[in-house]
């Protein structure tokens, strides 16, 4: 299960993947990022962004296809995810689940936003 905390408030997501992006703040591309749900951690999988410039490192391995650059991060499982929403970006983050509902989280700015994954959402986790 996915664990959504934002705003007080905590909400359970049946799913065992999702899509997180994001538009960037100073290049203004859309940023994709696919992760899974292992257990108590969340993996991503692939990444992926319209474009390179100030503050996006592509890196050597990435294939560009399709208007975009799409690569495999080297990061291992983690416990969960802290989104910040500083108020510099043009749009909030949205996160898609596989059946295509998608929410946006951190429309605000200074809105924190915490992914976990657990079986009851406990935010002590």
């Amino acid at each position: 299960m996915l664990c959504i905390a934002t705003a007080g408030t905590v909400a359970a997501l049946v799913a065992s993947s999702f899509t997180l992006s994001w538009t960037h703040s100073v290049e203004h591309t859309q940023w994709r990022e696919s992760w899974v749900v292992q257990g108590d951690r969340l993996q991503v999988v692939e990444a992926s962004v319209e474009g390179s410039g100030a503050g996006i490192a592509v890196p050597p391995d990435a294939v560009w296809a399709d208007g975009r650059w799409s690569y495999r991060p080297a990061l291992g499982p983690v416990p969960s995810l802290n989104l910040a929403a500083s108020g510099m970006t043009p749009s909030p983050w949205t996160l898609c689940p596989p059946d295509g509902q998608c929410l946006t989280l951190g429309a605000g700015a200074g809105e924190a936003v915490r992914l976990w994954a657990g079986a009851d959402c406990d935010q002590s986790q």
